[in-house]
Parts: structure tokens; C-alpha cells; sequence
């Protein structure tokens, strides 16, 4: 039998010697040559893959998507050098040696075997090097159109989908107004209209888009050219516009929602082909002002209800973490209910607010809704909401969880707030005390945000980097923060009125690009400065001569000098934080 076994394998070796003798010659007398040049080329393939998946992971940090001929070079790589293994495991068994029998047939086809694993080693290392780019940068993932954890549906909110819904099938319907007052959820609302509309493919793209009061024509472009993955090059209004509508003519269904709208918006200033210019085009835009809905011609208006009795305990006593007995918390706790007049976000931040309190307490707080008055609230219609936040705010626990509060209102309405900023002007404004590591300033703002954030007095966004303020919330903190306590000026233009600013502390004019400021001005208190001025425009010399304790300066455009911020001066003294996008 091993005479016969013999006799068939130097047959086979026979066959496979009818290939070119000198290549045969090398697979029985080079083994050793293939096994080294295999490991060679693997260590090759091994770093060469790892190199790459380096920069894969980079671009994955930083939300990029990557190439799919790149995830399959990686795979195939992962796979080929797995493959390898056995080979390598039968090397260690061949040894050196070299015999004619009866392992010498195992031995040839392993040098076959090898010479074959390393050429393809070798080609694929090489076609690696195509690849100069890995991953492209995705438009980022349309998660306002999730769900939110606070939403929580009610009989009111579901008649207004429904009759929103209807409008969006409705073929002679392309513009619809949702309307509230604030802070009853017309926001959460239109976002869960965006995830329907999304996950049942109604329309090609769904796009949203926050207006406010002081309409910012450009961030609202930018807005929807990322979720389109559109870049603007077009630096005036005209070319951003054209671009933009361009784009958007090339898609045959789409729903645009614009949400918090105060005023008439001409959407060909912004690029929005719509009626007789774009048939497809559907709009949904949210407002607090029904007569809007005249000028803005919308064919379907729907009515967002404040929460009945019934649907108003619920939403609070779930939020206060209470159970629906007949206790005499509760007696108490229905009372606060009421104050909170059906509002979503007076009964989320008054419920939270309240939860674990004693009954003490619990009291106490109805005694206060009760007897609240406000002569500087005529003008807001949402007085109850205001009494309710403001005594959300009362209960925070520390002081620096209500200055980075308070902070926060001086960002733009509806302004995506960096929290690395939101930490420079708490360490300005005393969070952080002379020799303390900056770090320990930035872990109290970012355990003071989760607080925030946990009593729905901050909202989240995007990405945690960021937070956001409603709109509601933000003008009780400006009123907050407006007193003589604090001393904050939060302004939309400069008042050329007033010259001196003896109790201000705080000023921000963010998000109002300034056309002029005064040569000088008495603020002897000033610690904070947020200023954003037209590009090209001269900061005045004497500028900042009367602020002598200003410790934060945030100027974005205009043209800044030397002389102007004193710097040959000894009273700019301390950790100054300037940051500055103005040209020096």
C-alpha cells in the first residue's frame, strides 16, 4: 500500500511538472525562499492595512462616510491574511528539509500554495495605494426628525398630526400653518410629522429649518444645503439663493418645514422654489401668530390646543414622579398642576422641578403660583408659563447651575450654544477662581448642563458639544437676568441713547452684525463683552477705556487694533479670554 501510495503522488508530481520546468524547479527547491517572501509580503499587507484603518477611524470621528471600495480592500485584507494561517501553521511542520518521499509532494504544493498566497499579497497591498481618500463628509443625520424623549402624545397633538397628515396627501394643498402658543409643543410636533413623513418615503426629501424672530436668511440656507450634502461657494444672498433653489428644482417631492416663524418670509430671498415654480414643494411652518397665515396664503391652518385637565395631570405627575392616588401630595400637587394652565413646558419643568420635594414645599410653591404677579410680562402671552419657569429656576440647587443658566440668553434665539464658549464666559464671570485648574471649571459647567437639561430648562441637540435654549425659556432668563442682581443687557442694536452702563455686568450683542459703535462708554462693572460687528468696520480707539474690569471679549468681524484694547495699559489684567474673529 505505501508502494502504491507512493507511485500516485510521483504520478501527480509528474502532471504538475508538465507546467514550465523552471518554475516547477523553484517550488521543489526554494521552499524556504516562499516562506520568507510570504512573510515579508504579509508584514507589508499587515502594516499597510493598519495604516488604513487608522485613517478610517479618523474619518468615522469625525462623522464622515466611508468609500465602499475601501471597506471591501479592508475586508479582503482582514480575510486573506486569516487565510493565511493554515499556510503558515504548515510551514512549521515542513521544516527545512527537503526529502523526495514520501512528503515531497506536500511539500511541492505547499511551495505552489505560498507563492500564491504572496502574489496576492502583493496585489493587494498595491491597490491600496489608490486610495488617497477614504470617506466623503455625509449630510448629517436628520434626528430632529426623531422622536423626542418628551414627547408625549395627547388628543390635542393627535388631532393636529392627523390634519396635518391629511394636508401633506392632499394634492391641492402645499403650504400649511401650525399655530400655539409658545411652549405647547408645535416644535415637538412638526418633528414627529418629519419622521413619518420620512420613514413612509412620502416625499424624496424632508428638510426643517428654524426661522425666529430675527430671520437669518443665510442660516437658514446653510441649514438645508447640509441635509441636502449641498455646498454653497456663492458668497452673496443672490448666488446662495439661486444655488440653492437649483438644487432644490432637481427634486420632484419634497416637505419643508420652517419652524418658529414671527413674521412674512419670502422664500425666493431664500431660495425655496415654490407654487407655479416648484408643484412637488410642500411647506409646514410653525408660529405663535395666526394672522401670518394671510400673507404666507396657507390653505390649511391647524390649531396646536393647550392640554385639558385630565391629559395636563398626567403629563405633570409623571414628570413629578408621582402616582395617581388620592394623597394629599397630590391634592397640592393638582393645584400647581392647574397654575401651569395646560402648557407642556410649564408642567415638564414645574413637575421636575418639584420631584422628591417634600409637601412643605410643595405648598409653598402653589402659595407662590397663586399670588404671582408680573407688570413687566403684559406684553408676553404666556404669563403662567413665565411664572412656572421662573420658579423652576428659583429651585435649582446651585449657583452655578443658575448662572449658566442665566449665561445661556446671551446667544441668539435658537442658537446652537458651544459649550466650550458657554464654560470661557462662566470662568469670566467668577466660576472659576485664580490658581483653580481651567478643567474644574468646565466639569462644573458640564454637570451644571445635565441639570439644566434634566428639568428641561436646556435642550439637547445634534451632538454634545452643543445645547440649545427654547425660545420661552430664553426670554424668562433675559428678564431674570436683566435685574440689578445680575446686570446682564442682552440688545438687538446699540442704544446710542445711553452712555453710561454703571450696574451692567454683562452686555451681548450677538447675532446683530453693527454697523457703528459709541468712541467710548462708562462701564466701570463690565465683565463680559459679546459683540459682532459688519466686516470692515472699525472698532473706535477709546472703545474700551471706561471698561477696566472686563474679563471675557467675544467680537466676531469688524477690524480691531492694538491701541484699542490697551494693550500698553496695566488695567487689563487677569485671565482675559478673548476671542476674537476680527482682524487686529
Amino acid at each position: 500500500m505505501a508502494l502504491e501510495s507512493a507511485g500516485g503522488s510521483i504520478i501527480a508530481m509528474l502532471a504538475e511538472l508538465m507546467e514550465p520546468v523552471g518554475r516547477q524547479f523553484r517550488y521543489m527547491f526554494c521552499f524556504n525562499n516562499f516562506a520568507q517572501e510570504l512573510k515579508e509580503r504579509e508584514e507589508n499587507l499587515v502594516s499597510e492595512k493598519d495604516r488604513l484603518q487608522d485613517v478610517v477611524r479618523a474619518a468615522e470621528r469625525n462623522a464622515e462616510e466611508i468609500y465602499k471600495d475601501v471597506k471591501k480592500w479592508l475586508e479582503d485584507a482582514n480575510n486573506e491574511i486569516e487565510g493565511a494561517k493554515p499556510l503558515e501553521n504548515e510551514i512549521g511542520k515542513n521544516g527545512k528539509c527537503f526529502t523526495w518521499c514520501p512528503n515531497c509532494m506536500r511539500q511541492f504544493k505547499l511551495s505552489k500554495a505560498l507563492a500564491k498566497k504572496s502574489e496576492t499579497f502583493r496585489k493587494l497591498g498595491e491597490s491600496s495605494e489608490k486610495f488617497t481618500k477614504v470617506a466623503d463628509k455625509r449630510p448629517p443625520q436628520r434626528i430632529e426628525f426623531l422622536t423626542s424623549k418628551e414627547f408625549t402624545p395627547s388628543k390635542s397633538s393627535e388631532e393636529a398630526l392627523e390634519q396635518i397628515m391629511e394636508a401633506l396627501k392632499d394634492d391641492n394643498v402645499n403650504m400649511i400653518g401650525l399655530y400655539g402658543m409658545g411652549g405647547v409643543g408645535k416644535t415637538t410636533l412638526v418633528k414627529e410629522v418629519g419622521r413619518i413623513a420620512t420613514e413612509s418615503q412620502l416625499f424624496d426629501e424632508v428638510l426643517m429649518a428654524t426661522v425666529s424672530q430675527n430671520p437669518n436668511v443665510i442660516d437658514i440656507q446653510n441649514r438645508m444645503a447640509d441635509m441636502l450634502g449641498l455646498k454653497i461657494e456663492e458668497n452673496s444672498k443672490e448666488g446662495r439663493a439661486d444655488r440653492l433653489r437649483q438644487r432644490l428644482k432637481k427634486v420632484e417631492k419634497m416637505f419643508i418645514t420652517l419652524d418658529d416663524v414671527w413674521k412674512h418670509i419670502d422664500l425666493k430671498e431664500i431660495g425655496i422654489p415654490f407654487g407655479d415654480d416648484h408643484r412637488g414643494c410642500k411647506i409646514l411652518l410653525t408660529t405663535r401668530r395666526k394672522n401670518i397665515f394671510s400673507s404666507m396664503k396657507c390653505q390649511q391652518k391647524v390649531f396646536l390646543r393647550v392640554l385639558p385637565e385630565k391629559e395636563a395631570w398626567d403629563l405633570f405627575r409623571i414628570n413629578a414622579g408621582l402616582d395617581d392616588g388620592d394623597s394629599t401630595l397630590n391634592e397640592v400637587a393638582r393645584d400647581v398642576a392647574r397654575e401651569c394652565h395646560g402648557l407642556p413646558i410649564a408642567l415638564v419643568t414645574m413637575g421636575r422641578a418639584l420631584r422628591d420635594e417634600s409637601a412643605v414645599k410643595w405648598k409653598r410653591v402653589s402659595k407662590q403660583l397663586k399670588n404671582s404677579q408680573f407688570p413687566d410680562m403684559e406684553q408676553i402671552e404666556e404669563k403662567n408659563a413665565y411664572a412656572c419657569l421662573k420658579l423652576s429656576y428659583d429651585y435649582l440647587k446651585s449657583k452655578e447651575t443658575k448662572l449658566c443658566f442665566l449665561l445661556c440668553c446671551l446667544f441668539p434665539e435658537d442658537y446652537n450654544i458651544p459649550v466650550e464658549d458657554l464654560t470661557r464666559y462662566a470662568v469670566g464671570y467668577g466660576l472659576h477662581q485664580d490658581g483653580e485648574p481651567i478643567e474644574d471649571a468646565r466639569e462644573q459647567v458640564h454637570v451644571a448642563i445635565k441639570d439644566l437639561k434634566a428639568c428641561c430648562l436646556l435642550l439637547g441637540t445634534e451632538t454634545e458639544e452643543h445645547v440649545r435654549m427654547h425660545d420661552l425659556v430664553r426670554d424668562v432668563a433675559i428678564q431674570i437676568a436683566s435685574s440689578k442682581e445680575y446686570g446682564f443687557m442682552v440688545l438687538e442694536k446699540w442704544p446710542t441713547s445711553i452712555k453710561s452702563f454703571e450696574g451692567c455686568k454683562t452686555i451681548s450683542l450677538m447675532g446683530n452684525k453693527l454697523a457703528e459703535l459709541p468712541e467710548g462708554l462708562v462701564c466701570p462693572q463690565l465683565k463680559v463683552l459679546l459683540l459682532e460687528l459688519d466686516d470692515g468696520m472699525n472698532v473706535p480707539d477709546k472703545f474700551f477705556e471706561g471698561m477696566r474690569e472686563i474679563e471675557v471679549l467675544s467680537l466676531m468681524g469688524g477690524c480691531l487694533s492694538l491701541q484699542s484694547l490697551g494693550v500698553d495699559q496695566v488695567w487689563m489684567q487677569g485671565p482675559h479670554l478673548v476671542e476674537k474673529d476680527a482682524e487686529t
